[in-house]
């Protein structure tokens, strides 16, 4: 196999981290994952999943299992935060046959890339807090306890949002407050919603929720413009009496969910620069390492499949590693870009404060739903459809 006798080590056990993993493993490589927690595990949160990120996981041969612990969305829905009726209807099944749209709780896709990668012969190391990152023909990792947890042939920064490997590649960088929080609960779907995600657009502010785990469970995410701010990061607890006041004009399904919202979590949404470098000295970023993502287009987690695939793909294809490292930060970084800067733009569109302006933004998404209800979806087409596992370089 084309990477034999390659160690490599992986910073970070999740999504990403896990499929690097995976994917590098399948070629051969000796892979160790190290990740900070105590587990592998994550709780509390839904994520979907489109085609471009369900494809790498049927390359990586979790297809199956993603179809028994997934829910398939139906569609995505926009409504008005306080009229009954939808304003667009973007119908996936009719207008995306074939084409596979999950609905997931993240701990369950974290079990199975973890089995797999476990199954498949990956170390992981858990409670290892990593310090810093030093690149160079063989990088080096150091743990915050002084340790030097280990020298590779590489090193893939897949640590998220605080990663010190793209510290140690690009220096410290200095994201912004986007003027926006979020809040993620998980509620019963005891009102017996579909499996579709819904996303109900106030002034300053937009509610979306979906089901998971065989439609037992709601996954609700809300986002709120304001001036003040909460720290970055997804655990800080919030009261979720705070949630109920900043949506507290929302009408039907919404307020019924949120009556049933007894844990939450608060974060605020800051925008950060995608690094300027991706690889360097034998080192490797992805995901939110190397591009961090607002969550308007739902494409974290998928960018960051994507990532691990390609990556392992070049490594493959291209047998001295600096050259192949090149190669990835040249397939991935503008179709990171392009997708970031869509999601930015999205937000907007969910939060008109004026009344004039509302009406008439939603009353342009009915007729393009009316006219053309395919394009409306297939608009989304260079995002689902993309599928690295096929694309050639």
């Amino acid at each position: 196999m084309a990477l034999s006798g390659r160690h490599i080590v992986v910073a970070g056990a999740g999504i990403g981290g896990l499929a690097a993993a995976l994917a590098l493993r399948a070629r051969g490589a000796e892979v160790t994952v190290l990740e900070r927690a105590g587990e592998i595990a994550e709780v509390g949160a839904g994520l979907q999943i489109s085609p471009n990120g369900a494809a790498v996981l049927s390359a990586l041969g979790l297809g199956p299992s993603m179809a028994r612990v997934a829910m398939r969305n139906r569609a995505v829905v926009l409504r008005d935060w306080r009229r009954p009726g939808e304003v667009l209807r973007l119908d996936l099944e009719q207008h995306a046959p074939g084409q596979d749209f999950f609905l997931v709780h993240r701990a369950d896709l974290i079990g199975l890339l973890a089995t797999a990668a476990r199954g498949a012969g990956v170390h992981l190391r858990l409670l290892q807090k990593i310090d810093r990152v030093e690149p160079g023909p063989q990088p080096v990792v150091y743990l915050c306890n002084g340790a030097q947890a280990a020298r590779a042939d590489l090193v893939v920064g897949a640590d998220g949002l605080h990663s010190r490997a793209r510290v140690a590649l690009n220096g410290e960088d200095r994201p912004f407050f986007t003027g926006q929080v979020a809040w993620r609960a998980i509620v019963p779907n005891d009102l017996g919603l579909p499996a579709e995600a819904s996303i109900y657009m106030g002034p300053g502010r937009h509610l979306v929720c979906y089901p998971l785990r065989e439609g037992t469970m709601m996954n609700i995410v809300a986002v709120q413009e304001r001036r003040d701010w909460a720290d970055e990061g997804w655990h800080h607890r919030d009261d979720p009496a705070n949630l109920r006041a900043a949506f507290a004009g929302f009408q039907g399904v919404p307020a019924e969910l949120l009556k049933r919202v007894e844990d939450t979590a608060l974060w605020g949404l800051f925008r950060h620069p995608v690094a300027p470098r991706w690889q360097g000295g034998r080192v490797a970023l992805l995901g939110d390492a190397a591009h961090p993502t607002l969550p308007f287009l739902a494409q974290g987690a998928n960018l960051a499949l994507e990532d691990a695939w390609v990556l392992a793909d070049c490594l493959e294809r291209e047998s001295d590693p600096v050259t192949a490292l090149a190669m990835y930060q040249a397939r991935r970084r503008d179709r990171a870009v392009r997708v970031i800067q869509a999601a930015n733009g999205n937000a907007w569109k969910y939060h008109f404060r004026l009344s004039p302006f509302r009406e008439l933004g939603h009353l342009a998404l009915r007729l393009a739903g009316s006219l053309a209800p395919a394009q409306a979806v297939r608009q989304f087409d260079w995002v689902y459809r993309h599928d690295v596992t096929r694309a050639a370089v």
